[in-house]
């Protein structure tokens, strides 16, 4: 009966159009309460980032925890703990306070208790202040060591951390119900500086109160046209450092050359740095975990590399659970394993080109990339059989031999291999012989580190690193071989130790041994002759550095290195100075000072060596025609950050002494001069980056004045051949859940260049140039895109999935030119262009 009469009631128009009115007040008034309810609430993330500002406070969630929670502001005149308080009464949230002013916010749930005791290995002293945490809670140890946590399941995976320990992981249900087990823990292996700004431009990459740029690719974002972690790719995010020809092997950090670059794998120099002669970084990407970039102000322990360090290391941490995962993308595939063997772990991976089996378009873009202007290039139609390849082998073995013991063991081995076949007629004679170009790197390295006591604690590392690069170029016109070949091989010792004389001051020591040898070849076979050089340097160093920290306020290193080189009978001693000062609650100022010597570097003979694909070779220093290169820096710079804004500015001033002329790369009036000379590089680096939960913008631009000075040359002073006057990176990466998606465009003034003079383009047969460096190349710009996918296929079994689109808009920038004669006598300009649009997509799995 009730039904009929609602039902009735409803079908009448008038009563019908009654309902509709009501409803409509209703939401209407239920939407004014709201907003009158929520008009002064803002999201939870901006009061986190607002106290985080005002207390020097740092806070640790899961992004889906404080999502769409709106609070009211804290009033001003609140204590931290009534904060805190506080907003647990406005979210129904649990704010727990970890140690070294860390803050936990986790969701209500129902729990049980595990207890624990803390002490150290060594001494037996129980640890108060130790961060316990679980996946919904986290807690403190007490004066005595002990701690209790809130855990909701038995397999829940417990963190147990301490500044200067080891962290331990440990599973809920090996606590015994009802005790509190006894867990000792161990002395940390590794000495960082402090990092204080996070997600600098992306996720994973934070700047350390050294200024140097610590990458950690275990939480690491993405970047527009990268779907890999290549951390030579990666670095040429930040300002001022590019490359100019866009390859891994030709990087410009602050103006220099590539060869003025100090690389390091796991402690072992690296003098071959590319795959793919330079493309893509022959260090693999699965098996580097974190990364360092220095541009100035580096650790005395670093010799060599005066334009800038970049190092690379593998993990450090024995593996517990076996590891296994396979990939491929549009160049190569890769598979990766860790093996765990009781208190070690062995870690194997491999990589090899694919294009033996399939030539993606990928692989077409690369290739004709690298053949411009080289033999390939030039004999196109007469040469038949292309083949090209490339591998990398890494092996890494961690043994925690003891409490205080642990034992490191890398091996890297890397090659390039390719070979093609030149046909002609020759006398009616149909003729064909082969040409190959080879590059390769083998190198091991042994790392052993023990902890005496609590305050000092020792390094001893030892490797061997040997590259070599050969080429044989068959000239079939003139029945001649010509054969070249460029070897280094290296071998280091270093040893150092760290002793805390207190908790603000830490002293670094320590030796170092280098042998250097470097050999060149050339051959030919007919007419008969032959050419081999080879050279040996070995160079003793003693480095010494103070640490100071005050709080989270001041950071000062201050280093000496003092070097000696047997084979000229020198001394060399290089200061080096970092100072960090944080002021103004949001503000941080940075002046660096560095000076820097090295022993090796690269030279080009003739711009057709080595089939013109790898033209530069290595060289010693002999201190005649080839000095040893010396370099000085000094820079500072601000900093502002504050509510996901980060605004960096910061000024250098570099002078290099002692470069060649050979080194230089020079297609102009000085292609065969054998000058040496210096170059002054003056800059400006400006960054500004917007972050805030799922997005990263930035913005950052850059101004060099790098001018070479030439003493012997008509034009004394003029433009470096590296000089980018302007540059200018736009980026932005998204990240929702497993899904990441990043953009970005990349614009620069051009590079200079030397053209000929237009009113008398010729004398004598020889190109009459214009001032050398006295024109500029066309505007580059480029445009890329990428984005990577996460996602489960079983329980057991994770894939990985990405696109990337590198030059979207298919712009031809051209990274070099240079001209020569015609048979007409007529000067003719050669173009090198930039590689065009090019796809890659790549597919991983994990077990």
């Amino acid at each position: 009966m009730i039904q009929r009469t609602v039902l009735h009631f409803l079908r009448t128009d008038h009563n019908w159009r009654k309902v509709k009115l009501l409803w409509l007040l209703f939401v209407f008034s239920t939407f004014l309460c709201y907003s009158q309810t929520t008009k002064d609430k803002i999201p939870l993330l901006e009061v986190i980032s607002d106290i985080e500002n005002r207390f020097q406070y740092t806070f640790t969630y899961a992004d889906d925890t404080i999502e769409n929670i709106f609070v009211l502001l804290p009033e001003k005149n609140m204590t931290f703990e009534q904060i805190l308080k506080f907003l647990e009464q406005e979210t129904d949230l649990v704010f727990s306070k970890l140690a070294n002013k860390f803050v936990s916010i986790n969701k209500k749930e129902t729990f049980f208790v595990i207890c624990g005791n803390l002490k150290d290995r060594n001494t037996q002293f129980p640890l108060e202040g130790a961060t316990i945490q679980g996946k919904n809670s986290s807690s403190i140890t007490n004066q005595d060591g002990t701690f209790e946590l809130e855990v909701y399941h038995k397999s829940e995976t417990i963190l147990i951390g301490h500044l200067g320990y080891k962290t331990i992981y440990r599973l809920a249900d090996s606590f015994t119900s009802g005790e509190c087990s006894e867990i000792n823990m161990d002395l940390k292996t590794e000495t960082l500086a402090e990092v204080i700004l996070s997600n600098y431009i992306t996720k994973g990459i934070g700047k350390a109160t050294d200024g140097s740029f610590e990458i950690d690719y275990n939480n690491f974002g993405i970047l527009p046209g990268l779907i890999e972690t290549d951390v030579l790719q990666t670095i040429q995010a930040f300002p001022g450092i590019q490359s100019a020809d866009e390859t891994v092997s030709n990087i410009n950090i602050r103006g220099g050359t590539h060869d003025q670059n100090l690389i390091l794998w796991d402690g072992i120099r690296m003098y071959q740095s590319g795959h793919f002669f330079g493309l893509i970084s022959a260090i693999n990407p699965l098996i580097t975990r974190k990364a360092i970039l220095t541009k100035n102000g580096t650790n005395p322990e670093y010799t060599d590399g005066i334009s800038g360090t970049i190092i690379m290391n593998t993990d450090t941490k024995v593996n517990e659970e076996l590891e296994i995962s396979a990939g491929v993308n549009m160049i190569n595939t890769d598979a990766f394993l860790d093996i765990p063997f009781g208190n070690s772990s062995l870690q194997v991976t491999a990589r090899k080109s694919i294009s033996d089996i399939v030539k993606t378009p990928t692989y077409s873009a690369y290739f004709d990339r690298i053949s411009q202007d080289s033999e390939i290039d030039d004999q196109r139609e007469l040469t038949s059989d292309i083949e090209f390849d490339f591998y990398d082998l890494n092996l890494r073995w961690n043994y925690d031999i003891s409490d205080k013991d642990k034992l490191r063991v890398n091996f890297l081995g890397i090659s390039n291999e390719l070979v093609f076949t030149e046909n002609a007629t020759i006398n009616t004679a149909q003729q064909s012989r082969q040409s190959s170009l080879m590059q390769n790197s083998i190198a091991g390295g042994v790392w052993y580190q023990r902890n005496w006591n609590s305050k000092l604690r020792s390094i001893l590392q030892a490797y061997n690193t040997d590259y070599r690069l050969k080429s044989i170029n068959s000239n079939l016109e003139e029945q001649q071989r010509f054969l070249q070949e460029n070897k280094v091989s290296e071998t280091g010792i270093k040893l150092k130790g760290y002793y805390d004389l207190n908790e603000n001051i830490t002293l670094l020591n320590g030796y170092q041994f280098i042998e250097t040898g470097v050999s060149n070849l050339n051959d030919v076979d007919f007419p008969v002759f032959r050419e081999k050089t080879e050279r040996v340097i070995r160079t003793h160093g003693l480095f010494s550095q103070l640490h100071y920290k005050s709080g989270k306020s001041t950071a000062i290193d201050i280093g000496l290195r003092y070097n000696y080189n047997d084979k000229f009978n020198s001394h060399i001693i290089e200061p080096r100075f970092t100072y960090n000062q944080k002021f103004l609650k949001y503000f941080n100022l940075e002046i660096l000072a560095e000076f820097k010597h090295q022993n090796t570097s690269q030279i080009i003979n003739f711009q057709n060596d080595f089939l013109g694909i790898e033209k530069r070779r290595w060289i010693l220093a002999n201190e005649e025609d080839i000095p040893v290169i010396k370099g000085r820096q000094v820079s500072a710079g601000i900093q502002y950050n504050r509510l996901g804004w980060l605004i960096n500015a910061e000024g250098y001033f570099k002078k290099v002494k002692g470069i060649t002329a050979r080194s230089q790369g020079f297609q102009n009036q000085y292609e065969f001069d054998r000058a040496t000379g210096d170059y002054d590089v003056t800059g400006i680096e400006f960054l500004l980056n917007k972050r805030s939960k799922n997005l990263s913008s930035w913005l950052s631009y850059s101004f060099v004045d790098n001018q070479y000075t030439f003493d012997t040359f008509e034009e004394q002073k003029f433009p470096n051949n590296v000089e980018i006057i302007h540059s200018v990176t736009l980026g932005s990466s998204y990240s929702f859940k497993d899904l990441q998606v990043s953009a970005g465009v990349n614009w620069n003034s051009g590079l200079p260049t030397t053209r000929p003079n237009l009113s008398n383009p010729v004398i004598d047969n020889r190109i009459n140039y214009e001032a050398a460096n006295s024109s500029r190349l066309d505007e580059y710009f480029r445009l890329d895109l990428s984005a990577t996918y996460n996602f489960k296929i079983s329980n057991e079994i994770v894939a990985h999935t990405g696109v990337s689109i590198w030059n979207l808009t298919n712009n031809e920038n051209i990274i070099n030119n240079y001209y020569r004669n015609n048979p007409e006598n007529i000067p003719q300009e050669e173009v090198e262009f930039s590689l065009g649009i090019t796809p890659n997509a790549t597919f991983r799995v994990s077990f």
